[in-house]
């Protein structure tokens, strides 16, 4: 069987990837571009190569929607591990460091307690490993290199977090559900706790279970969708659902109009200058995303889909 040809295809969608251990979100698109022969690839976070779950892809003119989908909150359930920490934050890393585990954290009302209390906002350092760049460095290569990155803080935000139970046979770990903001990492967050209760703490093993609308229960394994090339067209998820935005249907006219980025005249009850998008598709496509205009009277396109992106 011929590879297919590098470049633009027919192809336009988003894929819902159960991304296995042991590969980076690198990795996993440059398999999809080899697959599929479409160069426009690209992903809506990060998952470390450890850690696995839902990796939003975007095939095609829908790597458009990458900014609305990366900005969404994204869950996981993570196991953090006491007494240790290492250089990288996780258990791929060097142990730098190691320190009694307090009894406490062998007591469920207590952990429970701690984890409730680590809701709300907060300023975090991102780990010495990660992607992030300064100068066009990445902090990950500037640390392999003994030359780490000093990384300013971020703020980030912790919106529900859980104990789901704790493991004691050798290690003391706590298992966690976390929904956090866009560019949380929860490696800082097990760092950052092992310091907080006078302890040292790594993060063992990380699950993303959703990422926005979109979750385990709309992903498909890796294999399956590479083993499909041009034909993983079958698996894309629904854009319209995926995005969660008021959804204006068209008629044959508007279609046309909204393909090239025409604006429309606004049938939707809506304040004058607000920021909403709405979705404009039919029952097959999603054609563009449209924001009401300044004079609260017509629509104006936001993001134009060439091709539109497929239901």
């Amino acid at each position: 069987m011929s590879r297919p040809r590098r470049g633009a295809t027919a192809l336009s969608g988003i894929l819902v990837i159960d991304k296995p251990a042991g590969i980076t979100s690198h990795d996993v698109v440059a398999l999809l571009r080899r697959s599929t022969g479409e160069r426009r690839i690209g992903h809506a976070g990060t998952l470390d190569p450890a850690a696995t779950g839902v990796l939003v892809v975007l095939v095609g003119s829908a790597t458009r929607l990458t900014p609305a989908l990366t900005d969404a909150a994204k869950s996981y359930v993570a196991r953090i591990t006491f007494g240790a920490r290492t250089d990288t934050d996780d258990a791929e890393g060097e142990i730098v460091e190691v320190l009694p585990v307090p009894s406490a954290l062998r007591d469920k009302e207590y952990a429970g307690g701690v984890i409730a209390g680590l809701l709300g906002s907060h300023d975090q350092v991102p780990p010495a490993y990660s992607a992030i760049k300064q100068a066009g460095v990445s902090a990950h290569r500037a640390a392999r290199a003994g030359n780490p990155l000093a990384l300013a803080s971020r703020h980030i935000e912790i919106l529900d977090a859980g104990l789901l139970g704790i493991v004691s046979d050798p290690d003391v770990s706590w298992d966690v559900s976390f929904t956090v903001s866009k560019g949380t990492y929860i490696r800082a967050i097990a760092r950052d706790l092992g310091t907080a209760l006078g302890t040292a703490a790594h993060l063992s093993a990380l699950r993303r279970i959703s990422s926005g609308r979109l979750s385990l229960a709309n992903a498909h394994p890796l294999d399956k969708v590479t083993d499909a090339g041009r034909g993983c067209a079958r698996f894309f998820a629904d854009p319209v659902e995926a995005l969660g935005l008021p959804f204006r249907a068209l008629t044959p006219h508007e279609a046309e109009r909204v393909r090239v980025g025409a604006p429309l005249a606004s049938n939707e009850v809506l304040e004058s200058g607000c920021e909403v998008l709405l979705a404009m598709a039919d029952d097959d496509r999603l054609y563009a995303l449209y924001a009401l205009g300044p004079d609260g009277r017509t629509l104006r396109a936001h993001t134009v889909l060439a091709g539109g992106v497929k239901r």
